[in-house]
This record gives structure tokens, C-alpha cells and sequence, in this order.
């Protein structure tokens, strides 16, 4: 069966945006090759026609959704200083809380990334580092080494505060939690 031009890139493309979705949700461990294509309405076996391996697929889901989520905020921290208050808003909100399937990747796998083999670790902290020059580039008038320290600060508290905010069962914690992540951040970046 003949398919058109680009329908392979296609099909790829949409494993990875399952595949980022359900990592998010579920967990990198959690999550199966079998659950990935159910959701993305293929067989097992085109899997491997895409990726050789689970780990592949990792890797290429980690550095495609950390360039999308660095993107977002890099371009925040271009514009002014309310704008990225606001985006420090929304990313300590419910929504993404509550929703870690279409939010940061960082937030919702740093922990099983720690504990990954090395070449996915390697593939983050690639993503990672670029996403820290990046920062301190787009930090105008600010000393780079200064702006690459309060970025990588920014991005730890952020990712803290969430990460402490979803694990909590008591909802008022948890909104307490992410409050004073926004408070600081905001207080921090002024």
C-alpha cells in the first residue's frame, strides 16, 4: 500500500505528541509501547518502523517537548517583565497542576529522568543547557553569567513548587504551595 508524500514524518510526528502526552500523564515507566500506539490508533509493529527502540523514543520525546516548553518561556523573558509574571502565574496554576499531560515536561519527569540510562540524561542535558544559555541571551543588559544563575533559580523554584503542589493530597496546601512559588518568583524577577 503506497501512502503519500510526508505521511511517514506525519505518523511519526504523532506518536511523539502521544507519546509526550502519555509520558506526562502516566510516567515514562508507567507507560508502555502498547498504550502509545492504542492511543495514537496503530499497531505495535509500526512502532519500530519510526523508532528502534522505547529509549529512542524517550530521548526524541524529551528534546522535541523541552525546545517547545524553552521556546515559550524564553520568548516571555524577551518581552516585558509583566508578561512573564504572567506566564509565571500560569505555569504555578491549577491547570497545569492539574493537567501535568499537556504541560512541562521537566516538571512532570525530572525525577524519572534522574533515574534514566545516560544517553536519555545525556539528550536532557543537552536540552537543559541550551535552554540555560538561551536564557541568559535573552536577558538584555543583564552580566550572562548572572542571567544564566537567575534562570537556572527561576526554573528550579518553578519546577519545585509544582512538583511539591501535585504531590500533596490536601488541595489548600497545594494551592498554598504554588502561591508562594508565584510570590517569590515574582518578587525575584521585578
Amino acid at each position: 500500500m503506497r501512502y503519500e508524500k510526508g505521511h511517514k514524518e506525519a505518523t511519526r510526528k504523532h506518536i511523539l505528541d502521544v507519546a509526550s502526552r502519555r509520558f506526562r500523564k502516566d510516567g515514562i515507566a508507567a507507560t508502555g509501547l502498547a498504550c502509545i500506539m492504542k492511543d495514537a490508533g496503530l499497531t505495535n509493529g509500526a512502532f519500530y518502523a519510526h523508532f528502534p527502540s522505547k529509549a529512542a523514543l524517550v530521548e526524541e520525546v524529551l528534546i522535541t517537548s523541552l525546545e517547545d516548553f524553552n521556546n515559550e518561556f524564553v520568548s516571555r523573558l524577551g518581552e516585558n517583565v509583566s508578561q512573564l509574571h504572567e506566564f509565571i502565574r500560569v505555569y504555578l496554576g491549577t491547570e497545569h497542576r492539574d493537567e501535568p499531560k499537556s504541560g512541562c515536561p521537566t516538571s512532570a519527569l525530572v525525577a524519572e529522568i534522574g533515574r534514566a540510562p545516560k544517553p536519555i540524561r545525556k539528550a536532557y542535558t543537552t536540552s537543559i543547557e541550551d535552554f540555560f544559555g538561551r536564557v541568559s541571551e535573552s536577558m538584555n543588559g543583564t552580566d550572562p553569567a548572572l542571567a544564566r544563575q537567575q534562570g537556572i533559580a527561576l526554573f528550579a523554584l518553578a519546577i519545585g513548587s509544582l512538583q511539591l503542589a501535585r504531590a500533596v493530597t490536601d488541595k489548600q496546601l497545594s494551592e498554598e504551595i504554588m502561591q508562594a512559588g508565584i510570590e517569590v518568583a515574582i518578587k525575584f524577577t521585578a
